[in-house]
């Protein structure tokens, strides 16, 4: 049961796994940031959690930029209070082979999952520190194991487990957690867009996944959404450092 308000940053929020986690969130109790890189996307997804009650603002910025990651946390702080939990969802794919890749295909995913995930994550964690409570969440994927054709998503995935394992060994004096959520195949725009990439049908395209996963379904956001919301919450302050991995059967 929630006994304290906090104020949540979920990145990468204006649509799919993000959009999901971040209406949780404010369902829970919490005031919620919604942040992505277009500030007029979010609106939709802030006034869906105002018209159920809840507060929420929306925030644009590249979570690339270090400075524009500084400012987006102090509008934070300052509209709806101290950041204590932190939602790292923000990526972007550019799949190809790895003799096709090229090196802005590789620095632009590097760049937005894990530069993106260190900057928000120091910026924040100043907070959760001060408050002596914190929850950190980090979107990795069952892609951290390997993925034909995105050479430069998996090492950014893979490297947000190690990122997380360390913050969990860093931040736990302080009273902070930090946990990373492997998703499986979520139907998203983003596994949409792989469908076309590769002239499938999204329906083919989720049927085919189904097949191979043993409770014989594909997810959804809000499979995601549930599983953030156990991490974020108050009752699972002995769990940090770990990588769950939602998707429908046994990885990792």
């Amino acid at each position: 049961m929630l006994t304290t308000t906090r104020t949540a940053i979920v990145t990468g929020a204006a649509r799919g796994i993000g959009a999901a986690v971040a209406v949780r969130l404010a369902g829970d109790g919490h005031a919620v940031a919604i942040v992505d890189l277009d500030e007029a996307a979010c609106k939709p997804i802030v006034e869906t959690i105002e018209r159920a009650g809840g507060t929420a603002i929306a925030v644009g910025v590249d979570v690339s930029d270090e400075a524009g990651v500084q400012s987006a946390v102090e509008k934070v702080a300052g509209e709806l209070g101290q950041p204590t939990i932190l939602v790292n969802n923000a990526g972007v794919l550019r799949d190809n082979l790895l003799y096709k890749m090229t090196t802005d295909d590789w620095d632009v995913v590097l760049s937005v999952h894990l530069r993106g995930s260190f900057l928000m994550t120091r910026a924040v964690q100043a907070h959760m520190t001060t408050a002596r409570w914190g929850r950190i969440v980090n979107l990795s994927s069952t892609s951290a194991l390997g993925n034909r054709g995105q050479a430069n998503y998996s090492a950014a995935k893979a490297g947000l487990q190690g990122f997380t394992k360390t913050l969990a060994l860093e931040l736990g004096k302080f009273g902070v957690t930090a946990n990373a959520i492997a998703p499986g195949f979520i139907e998203t725009e983003m596994t949409a867009a792989t469908a076309a990439r590769i002239g499938m049908s999204f329906d083919e395209f989720k049927s085919a996944a189904a097949a191979e996963i043993p409770v014989g379904r594909t997810g959804t956001p809000d499979d995601i959404a549930h599983a953030v919301s156990f991490l974020a919450s108050e009752g699972a302050g002995f769990v940090s450092g770990q990588v769950l991995y939602v998707a429908g059967g046994p990885r990792g």
